[in-house]
């Protein structure tokens, strides 16, 4: 006991206290109880104060790639959710090509799966590919009778329903190289754990078929200094963000480690080190295997302390969590947390 407890104890004439009258024992009992709750209270408000907010920029796109390597669809808005970004039932990365092994298909593996595009309509997926006149409609939402997959990705497992041989024939004919299966992960599902992916010191969360995060982000003024690099040209779509940001510098979006977009809060994971896949061109299915990727490693290698993490990729675009789930759309301010 302090020395002020004590004090108060003699004031009160020590083990005397109990022959106070009980209204007055009851009313100091009270006092003290409140004082202390108004402290509780006051700590409280004090640790939930809002943080400051700094806007970097505005977003100028947002893009739900349904099918891994597919052709993205553009929305206007979309909820943020923590597997990725979601329209109604069109879910970001939530349906995957897979050989009969179960092994992922990408456009590494089958370059002209970037042809194929998305559009979505009555809650189903509508399937078209140049030169391929029969469209594929799929429901998004799939018998519970289908055969659910074990899936192997970068050497994870996941699931995956199994979507019909309606499906798996479309791909087949359109790729025409082996055989091939279309698979959707479900909510129930259990993800990729990040710490499976990644050093154990990112947070923890779980991703459907991503490579990597829930959310991806670039800005275009970082694809406008590549391009002043390059002979050729590329598109935003070469590199499949979430979301695409204008308003800020070059490789600002490198420095944001916590952002708001609209009602959602998200954390900085890593930057998005870069493959093989960018050098497929999207509109022609041809893989070239060097740029952009070769003048990326010119400027845009790690620290050597950061090595171990990245190796010899190439960084470019930020992998980001999602901390707090909410709604976003086009044109709203990107805010960095201070």
């Amino acid at each position: 006991m302090g020395a002020a407890g004590s004090q108060l104890l003699g004031r009160l004439g020590g083990p005397r206290r109990a022959a106070l009258p009980g209204a007055a024992w009851l009313g100091a009992a009270a006092l003290g109880l409140g004082a202390a709750a108004l402290g509780t209270v006051l700590w409280r408000r004090r640790a939930r104060r809002p943080r400051r907010r700094q806007q970097v920029g505005t977003v100028a796109e947002l893009w739900i790639f349904p099918v891994k390597s597919c052709k993205g669809v553009a929305v206007r808005e979309a909820e943020g959710t923590a597997l990725g970004l979601r329209c109604g039932r069109l879910r970001d990365r939530f349906w995957l090509v897979i050989k009969e092994d179960g092994h992922m298909v990408s456009a590494r593996q089958e370059p002209r799966l970037v042809l194929v595009s998305i559009a979505y309509e009555d809650d189903c997926l509508v399937f078209s590919a140049p030169g391929f006149a029969e469209q594929l409609v799929l429901p998004t939402k799939l018998p519970s009778s289908n055969r659910v997959h074990n899936c192997r990705i970068f050497g994870l497992d996941v699931k995956g329903r199994d979507c019909g041989d309606e499906a798996a024939q479309w791909f087949t004919g359109f790729l025409k190289s082996e055989s091939f299966r279309l698979v959707q992960f479900e909510q129930s599902m259990k993800g990729r754990a990040s710490r499976s992916i990644f050093p154990s010191f990112v947070q923890n969360y779980q991703v459907a078929y991503s490579d990597g995060s829930p959310i991806h982000i670039i800005s275009e003024a970082s694809l406008a200094d590549l391009n002043t690099r390059l002979e050729k040209k590329v598109k935003m779509d070469q590199f499949r963000p979430n979301i695409v940001v204008t308003g800020c510098g070059a490789f600002e979006e490198d420095t944001w480690d916590e952002i708001q977009i609209g009602s959602m809060e998200m954390k900085k994971v890593l930057a998005c080190p870069r493959c093989i896949m960018t050098t497929v061109d999207p509109d022609t299915g041809v893989i070239d295997r060097k740029e952009p990727l070769e003048t990326l490693k010119s400027y845009r290698l790690c620290n050597p302390s950061e090595q171990p993490i990245y190796k010899s990729s190439p960084l470019f675009g930020m992998y980001y969590s999602v901390e707090k789930i909410g709604s976003l759309k086009v044109g709203d301010p990107v805010y960095k947390m201070m």
